[in-house]
């Protein structure tokens, strides 16, 4: 019998859908789209959009719902409390963001201490150390932003820019490697980084598939797609 869980994404992500759509076929997601709610590139979506798109994932009897938007959860402390609590009175369902996923696979882990690489800007990477230093105890130590102007770019980015951006900023010290960005394509080349750096790679999109498969008891590993994904460790 199929596990059916729901996702929420900013209407300009051409990434999740695919990335989730390789899964095995008794585990599906089920996808609402969000109007940008803001005038930066990696502004929050409409509360409203958030609220309407969860009933309609609760109508369709997923199990679980996840906001791929970890930007959004950067830009105001109780943003992650307020949100997940739209979508649950919506939809009836457990609800999560993938902000939350990435600090939870973290600490599941061990990793106190990471290397991010990511498509946003210097801002937004600013926002993103204080949110898991002050959410998680986790620090980033070391950090490049891959220069992403919008949403459509980093779609578009070749995940090869990551490989080297590790080079430059892996440190002996560091726990684990993180590229935060749902809309970046990166989920089939996880298990490749975590060989040649020989640390845990989390990425947006599996951090938050890890978290959808916790909220729904799912203990099937799924290789191929980095040690948190093999080993699903309880979060």
């Amino acid at each position: 019998m199929p596990r059916h869980f729901g996702m929420l994404v900013p209407s300009t992500n051409t990434t999740n859908e695919i990335e989730y759509g390789r899964l095995a076929p008794d585990l599906q997601v089920h996808t609402g789209r969000l109007g940008k709610g803001g005038d930066t590139p990696f502004s929050p979506s409409k509360d409203a959009d958030v609220a309407y798109q969860a009933q309609l994932l609760g109508e369709a009897r997923v199990e679980v719902i996840m906001l791929a938007q970890t930007s959004a959860s950067l830009f105001a402390d109780d943003y992650d409390a307020v949100t997940v609590k739209r979508m649950t009175d919506a939809s009836g369902v457990p609800s999560l963001t993938s902000a939350q996923a990435i600090g939870r696979a973290l600490k599941a882990l061990g990793a106190s201490r990471v290397a991010m690489a990511t498509p946003y800007s210097e801002e937004v990477i600013g926002r993103a150390r204080r949110y898991y230093q002050t959410k998680y105890g986790v620090e980033t130590v070391a950090w490049e932003s891959l220069g992403a102007t919008n949403a459509y770019a980093i779609g578009k980015m070749d995940a090869s820019l990551v490989e080297a951006a590790f080079r430059r900023i892996d440190r002996p010290d560091i726990d684990a490697l993180v590229v935060p960005g749902g809309n970046f394509p990166t989920m089939d080349r996880i298990a490749a980084w975590e060989r040649q750096f020989g640390k845990p790679v989390i990425t947006t999109n599996q951090a938050a598939l890890w978290a959808v498969l916790q909220a729904m008891k799912v203990d099937t590993p799924l290789p191929g797609k980095g040690r948190l994904l093999e080993q699903l460790p309880a979060g």
